[in-house]
């Protein structure tokens, strides 16, 4: 992560609870909990990782259904499911349902108890709403254990409390996604429209250049997507694509890495592309950035940071955080002949959680060898108004 995702925002969420006392409160007690600072990027991803855990250092073979279920051995993982879709009239919804695991210790917990655990979950659950100019956005943590929080492989279901994403008892697809919170909830199906794509070297994506500083790495780019919206009271009916990233794994950002913008994008010649820019202190984009275009038939193939360019357009600064984030963009793959502005549906898609960041669906309009493309998608935005060491 990300997203999704491309680092950890599993680990940067649960270190920062753990650094603000308030995790063992809030696991047990998995609401609205008393405000803390939030944690910088930098501080909690840099510097060595605990020993004990498994490493990404290789690929390694997808094996399904099992590796849509978790992975305790790596330190962690994420499900990570956003989209946009349209109600009847028009009205443009977007939303992010996330789940993360992150293991407290490697191995299993060292006493015999229904309570113990070294598992640890937090979701994240937001809507957008584009009409209303409304942004809603919750955050849940809790153990693993009790039945509190958790997942499975088969039949696939990964849960905090009655946020989940679970599967056909048969099948892992089609995927049920169910959260709802303070008058805003999701109750949608997801079934696949393409194949799965490994992203990086066939599914192993490095971030890095020391050895582990990589994931585990596939997404469902294109996920024909029905159900229902709930804002304000007033349900929708709605349909659309979502998109799932699943990544795990045991990295963390390396010195002079300051945060990424992640963008996953599906453009209406049927096309897919994900890339991250793993963004430097110095301002530059880290060579290890990278992505993946998807065509129509299911077919990819990898991109590098000499095939994209990235130009910021615009900018947004947060009232509630002050923080300063790009807020339009310029994208562009030479070789494709492919050139794409993205807008954001609204400006204020800041999840203010235990790691602040800007996550947020996106218009896209542009050309394609001079032939006029849309689409629509998602950004995600961390490490902007950090302080590096902080």
């Amino acid at each position: 992560m990300s997203h999704r995702r491309v680092l950890g925002l599993a680990a940067l969420c649960a270190a920062a609870l753990l650094a603000s006392g308030l995790f063992l409160w809030r696991a047990l007690a998995p609401r609205p909990a008393p405000s803390s600072p939030p944690a910088s990027v930098t501080s909690l991803l840099g510097g060595e990782d605990p020993g004990g855990f498994a490493r990404a250092t290789a690929p390694r073979e997808f094996r399904f259904p099992a590796d849509h279920g978790p992975h305790p051995e790596f330190r962690h993982e994420w499900w990570y499911f956003t989209g946009n879709l349209r109600a009847p009239g028009g009205r443009r919804f977007g939303y992010q349902l996330t789940f993360f695991r992150f293991a407290l210790s490697p191995g299993p917990p060292d006493r015999r108890s229904r309570w113990a655990t070294t598992q640890a979950y937090m979701a994240h659950f937001a809507v957008t709403d584009a009409q209303g100019n409304r942004f809603h956005h919750f955050e849940r943590t809790g153990r693993g254990a009790l039945g509190l929080a958790g997942a499975n492989a088969r039949p696939f279901r990964v849960w905090l409390d009655d946020w989940s994403a679970e599967g056909a008892e048969a099948s892992t697809l089609p995927i049920r996604l169910r959260a709802a919170e303070q008058g805003a909830s999701v109750d949608l199906f997801l079934d696949t429209t393409r194949s799965i794509v490994p992203q990086g070297d066939r599914g192993f994506s490095r971030k890095g250049a020391a050895p582990g500083n990589a994931s585990h790495y596939y997404s469902m780019t294109r996920l024909a997507t029905r159900g229902t919206v709930r804002v304000d009271g007033v349900s929708f009916p709605v349909e659309g694509n979502s998109w799932l990233d699943r990544e795990w794994g045991t990295g963390s950002l390396e010195k002079g890495q300051a945060g990424w913008d992640w963008f996953a994008l599906q453009l209406s010649d049927g096309r897919d592309l994900m890339f991250y820019r793993l963004r430097r202190e110095d301002g530059g984009t880290d060579p290890f950035s990278a992505g993946t275009l998807i065509l129509p038939d299911g077919s990819y193939r990898p991109l590098s940071p000499d095939d994209v360019r990235i130009e910021d357009l615009e900018s947004w600064k947060s009232p509630e955080s002050g923080v300063r984030y790009p807020s339009r963009w310029r994208l562009r793959l030479p070789h494709e002949g492919l050139e794409l502005e993205l807008f954001p549906r609204i400006a204020d898609q800041e999840l203010r959680t235990a790691v602040r960041y800007w996550e947020g669906a996106v218009g896209i309009r542009g050309t394609s060898r001079g032939e006029r493309v849309e689409g629509e998608g998602y950004v995600e935005l961390t490490g902007y108004g950090e302080t590096a060491g902080r």
